[in-house]
């Protein structure tokens, strides 16, 4: 399927550069969770732009803001259309003023797709990079952790932090859009039902707001920010745990070595999914040594020796002729 065009965002009524002023998005902006620091110093944003409705939403509002922001599009090569897709959003930060950097990684189609293009995002957009994820996106991954069996830091989901527009819904992200006079892309891959999280927007959480008599995705991104609330409160313990070393671990309550081991993760690995309960439970093993080494997730190893642990990644594949 082809991109759908841009419509040039300065048509009549409508601000051809996102603002504050604009009481659209100004509203909006109140429920976002930018963290800019000293207006004054006019902070620098980089945003994960598709040039899906939720993306460009998020360099909307990221523009609106006053700071200065380059759009990062990422290429999976997957489809046909793609190329032309990074072309509709160079456009739209010409038009915006905002800056654009195009990535294009290699994903071969086949098993655990979803997985493996965030892999290949998260290599090649800069720290910190903020995305378009909404309260829709936070039910769904709640959902979706608590089918791996996570613990309460998986539930938290989504930090906001990274994902400003949590507290927004994605039918306001449409709205946006339309608002600003912008067509965006459309990708046919989010119909699939090939996709677990596809199959949770599409038939679980309709199914669960039928039978709950109410819209539930409220409720799912209030039990992340009750879940991420708890969490915190543990900090203090969990970073007293030095994760490499056994007898540290082993030390301290079994939820606080828990998150210890999750904290551990998330630094080494630069914010891989979560492992669930029973990887956890794997690393604790290795850590009271009832095993040398275990595989964690994504290709990643727990391992031990002498009272020490460490985390070891995938072992990338050799170059032919090497």
């Amino acid at each position: 399927m082809s991109p759908i065009e841009v419509e040039p965002p300065s048509v009549s009524g409508v601000h051809p550069v996102p603002s504050r002023r604009d009481p659209v998005l100004g509203e909006l902006l109140q429920r976002c969770t930018f963290e800019l620091g000293d207006p004054a110093d006019r902070p620098v944003l980089d945003v994960a732009v598709s040039g899906g409705p939720d993306s460009t939403a998020l360099l909307a509002l990221s523009l609106a803001t006053g700071a200065r922001v380059t759009a990062h599009h990422v290429d999976h090569g997957l489809r046909s259309a793609s190329a032309s897709e990074a072309g509709f959003v160079q456009r739209l930060c010409g038009r915006w003023g905002a800056g654009f950097v195009a990535h294009r990684v290699v994903v071969p189609d086949g098993p655990d797709l979803e997985r493996r293009c965030r892999e290949a995002r998260l290599g090649v957009l800069p720290s910190g990079c903020l995305t378009g994820h909404t309260a829709d996106d936070q039910a769904e991954t709640v959902l979706m952790r608590l089918m791996r069996g996570t613990g309460p830091a998986g539930l938290s989901a989504m930090d906001p932090a990274t994902h400003p527009l949590l507290r927004l819904r994605r039918s306001e992200t449409v709205s946006v859009c339309e608002h600003l006079g912008v067509r965006p892309v459309s990708d046919p891959m989010n119909d699939s039902g090939r996709f677990t999280r596809n199959r949770v927007r599409s038939e679980l959480l309709p199914l669960m707001s039928d039978v709950a008599g109410r819209d539930v995705v409220p409720l799912l991104a209030r039990t992340a920010e009750l879940a991420a609330e708890n969490t915190e409160a543990l900090a203090g313990l969990v970073e007293a745990v030095d994760p490499t070393d056994t007898r540290a671990v082993c030390s301290v309550p079994a939820p606080v070595a828990a998150e210890a081991m999750r904290l551990f993760w998330r630094r080494e690995t630069g914010g891989l999914l979560p492992p669930d309960r029973r990887a956890v439970e794997r690393m604790l093993a290795v850590a009271r040594g009832e095993r040398r080494s275990a595989q964690v997730a994504a290709g990643w190893t727990l391992r031990r020796r002498a009272g020490s642990m460490w985390l070891e990644g995938p072992v990338p594949p050799r170059e032919p002729g090497r």
